[in-house]
């Protein structure tokens, strides 16, 4: 299983990114996929999910009408529209997979993660 994250970068307040997270090794349209975050200093915060076939989305209320996560399934690939971006949303972005073990609902796969700096 391999998750590579790309298109983060510098932006000023207000501006928008959108983030790609290209996803090998395994089915990629059986699996609900999510994008984490973690603001330096900071522990992981949860930020989108998408189920398998893109139909149903779900936010931390902190980036709802902002951000927009999508899926292309015929190309294993995820993606998260980030928009009116605030410094507060400088954080590594993670990619990662959701997986219904013994234990519950987990992550089971991260990318390396991909930087997201928003400064004047």
């Amino acid at each position: 299983v391999q998750l590579v994250e790309s298109g983060g970068g510098l932006v000023q307040p207000g501006g928008s990114l959108r983030l790609s997270c290209a996803a090998s090794g395994f089915t990629f349209s059986s699996y609900y996929m999510s994008w984490v975050r973690q603001a330096p200093g900071k522990g992981l915060e949860w930020v989108s999910d998408i189920n398998t076939d893109g139909g149903t989305t779900t936010y931390v209320d902190s980036v709802k009408g902002r951000f927009t996560i999508a899926r292309d399934n015929t190309k294993d690939t995820l993606f998260l529209q980030i928009s009116i971006l605030k410094p507060e949303d400088t954080a590594l972005y993670y990619c990662a997979r959701r997986n219904h073990l013994s234990t519950g609902w987990a992550f089971d796969y991260w990318g390396q993660g991909t930087q997201v700096t928003v400064s004047s």
